[in-house]
């Protein structure tokens, strides 16, 4: 019987699947063609894991995930993500640390760092910093498919000038609208309490379908979620991992993965241990000279 029933699931969503691409072509495609990246469109048609992910997230309504397709399509040809790589994105940000992949949670889901207190609020830099971020995203999308994030707000030292809302909706967004089910959970550790009323908000813009992932944690209860081995030692973890560019810090991906997270070789732990040392200096001076030269830090 219940495998009788789980055919017939796969059957509905099939037909889903079906009924979103069709209506997709009938009723945005006809006379807005140039709305959208025709390397999207196609693989919105042959790609049956992404039509699943907008029905997933909207509750198997085609409606809803067609106007989610059609806000993500858009958003992807606006910002050129199709042909978004490392060469077109500033140096400099990569060069902060604000922002970059390192580590698994206990659950094996890849961790997506974002260090608030190099963070200030620039209206002028505002769109190449989407940019990064969706560089970030579509990086791991293509390197790992179908498989979630960890979001990690290090909200150490940070304070008021650090938070920029605009921005923070974005990477909402991000997770509600532009990669649907790339979420595992969203963790804002070691929160000042100055910043309870912008949280709030934030809690907000998440959405019925995302706030039971979202999880404040003070530095010892974070470990509810990460293990020592992938928390800085501020956090009370282990972790010798110092951010460094170039390389990009990212390439242990396909990690084997077991109950507890990801499994680490013991030549692993040895490499890992001596990896990316040097610029221990870099997040002072961007505390000290973020205002005056972007390239040392990073305006938000």
């Amino acid at each position: 019987m219940a495998e009788l029933d789980q055919h017939e699931g796969e059957q509905d969503l099939e037909k889903k699947i079906e009924e979103t691409r069709q209506r997709f072509k009938n009723e945005f495609l006809q006379d807005s063609t140039d709305k959208y990246d025709s390397r999207d469109v196609e693989r919105l048609q042959t790609d049956d894991a992404l039509v699943e992910g907008y029905l997933t997230w909207r509750l198997y309504d085609v409606g809803d995930a067609l106007k989610m397709i059609d806000e993500s399509l858009q958003w992807r040809k606006e910002f050129g993500l199709n042909d978004l790589t490392e060469s077109t994105i500033p140096r400099w940000m990569f060069e902060t640390g604000a922002v970059y992949l390192h580590g698994y949670d206990k659950e094996g889901n890849k961790l997506f760092w974002f260090k608030v207190k190099l963070h200030v609020k620039d209206a002028k830099t505002i769109l190449d910093k989407k940019k990064y971020v969706a560089f970030w995203l579509e990086r791991y999308a293509k390197k790992e498919p179908g498989m979630p994030l960890t979001v990690v707000f290090d909200m150490a030292e940070s304070g008021l000038s650090n938070i920029d809302m605009e921005f923070v909706k974005y990477i909402i967004n991000c997770f509600k609208v532009y990669y649907p089910k790339f979420l595992s959970k969203m963790i804002i550790v070691d929160m000042p309490w100055i910043m309870n009323a912008a949280w709030k908000i934030v809690k907000s813009w998440l959405g019925p379908e995302a706030i039971s992932k979202l999880k404040f944690a003070s530095r010892s209860e974070v470990q509810t979620f990460i293990g020592p081995e992938y928390l800085p030692p501020h956090m009370g973890g282990t972790d010798p991992f110092k951010y460094s560019y170039p390389p990009l810090p990212d390439d242990d991906f396909q990690t084997p993965i077991c109950d507890n997270g990801p499994i680490v070789s013991e030549d692993e732990t040895e490499s890992k241990e001596g990896e990316m040392e040097g610029k221990d200096a870099l997040e002072s001076s961007f505390n000290s000279e973020v205002a005056v030269k972007p390239k040392k830090g990073w305006r938000w």
